[in-house]
């Protein structure tokens, strides 16, 4: 009896060693090809067969991107049935070639099956208003902000953007409140209907006393009407110009070296002051010159007495700010920018924070 029912378990246990799903997929891979962005979700169907003698059970799919919507059949797959995948991919703002993949997770060996996707997204081509996003009236500009980037303070810098006019009459296009520093002109100065045209920039920086990030905001004039409450936003950042020095001038040049970049104010009550001061010393070997200091907020108040003094070499000094806590409440942190004609740190930023406590409102 007892034999019996050893053998009785021993092929229990045998069936059930040998008992597993087994994962056939109709493709591990697939190429959608070339199709339009406007075409929408392209989707594509693999087939799942359980080879093995025990349910099949897909527990999760997990696409590499959202672009990629996985859909499978939940239900277990006995032994010697189908089940489908079903892989959706979105191209909507993806234009180019793609390649994604799905992993698809089971209870069959190997655990983890990936499922290669590819194909290319032809563009679709953009309307006016995407490709010009800023309206002015009857002209549409391609942006309400012209970056003139780096602009070195012995130079004059171009910059173009594209403009059209969408309206049926034709546009003659301005520009009011023009600073010394720049020139903006229409090309050609009237559009036509449906034309197109350009936005010429020149920024001449030798004529802009800033230093650092700078910004105009100048107004537009539409058959010489100036347009109330819009604004053209122009930007740079005015840099000095190291571009002549030589290997033996690098040598010679000047070196701002802070001892503490960072302070820390500690805890603080609101609306009040603190001042900090940030030593520094030219281990250069020529005059060290501050050409610019500025704040990242008007809470912020720099000391600014070192602009455009010489630093002999070896010489130490500082530069003194004061913070006001106003409103602010709980962790603080602020930049103050320096602009120096030190060529391997021309801008330099030093940092101060603070804990600000508010008092408790009154219940």
């Amino acid at each position: 009896m007892k034999k019996l029912f050893l053998f009785s378990a021993l092929v229990v246990f045998s069936v059930s060693a040998f008992s597993q799903p087994m994962m056939k997929l109709s493709k591990t891979e697939h190429d959608f090809g070339k199709f339009k962005e406007e075409a929408g979700s392209q989707s594509f169907d693999i087939d799942v067969t359980n080879s093995g003698n025990a349910p099949l059970v897909i527990q999760n799919i997990v696409a590499s991107c959202g672009c990629t919507q996985p859909d499978w059949t939940k239900q277990p797959i006995p032994p010697g049935g189908t089940g489908k995948i079903t892989a959706k991919y979105d191209p909507a703002n993806r234009p180019g070639q793609f390649n994604k993949t799905l992993s698809v997770y089971t209870n069959s060996k190997p655990g983890v099956v990936v499922v290669t996707l590819r194909g290319e997204v032809i563009p679709r081509e953009k309307t006016i208003e995407e490709l010009f996003t800023f309206p002015v009236g009857a002209v549409r500009f391609e942006s309400n902000h012209l970056a003139f980037t780096n602009v070195k303070k012995t130079e004059k810098k171009i910059r173009v953007m594209q403009l059209v006019n969408t309206s049926s009459e034709p546009v003659k296009i301005g520009f009011d409140n023009l600073p010394a520093h720049l020139t903006l002109k229409a090309n050609p100065e009237t559009l036509k209907p449906g034309q197109k045209g350009i936005v010429e920039g020149t920024y001449d920086a030798t004529k802009n006393s800033g230093w650092g990030t700078v910004s105009d905001m100048v107004k537009i004039k539409l058959n010489d009407v100036t347009q109330e409450n819009v604004y053209y936003y122009v930007s740079a950042n005015l840099v000095e110009d190291f571009s002549s020095m030589t290997k033996e001038d690098m040598e010679k040049a000047p070196v701002f070296k802070v001892a503490n970049t960072t302070v820390d104010l500690g805890t603080m009550a609101g609306s009040t002051s603190k001042e900090v001061e940030f030593t520094f010393t030219n281990e250069g070997k020529s005059d060290l010159m501050i050409r610019h200091v500025r704040s990242t907020c008007g809470c912020t108040a720099v000391q600014q007495g070192q602009a455009g003094v010489g630093i002999k070499p070896g010489e130490t000094s500082s530069i003194k700010a004061t913070f006001n806590s106003g409103g602010y409440n709980g962790k603080v942190t602020k930049a103050i920018y320096v602009y120096t004609n030190d060529p391997k740190n021309s801008e330099a930023i030093l940092m101060l924070t603070a804990n600000v406590q508010q008092p408790a409102a009154a219940k």
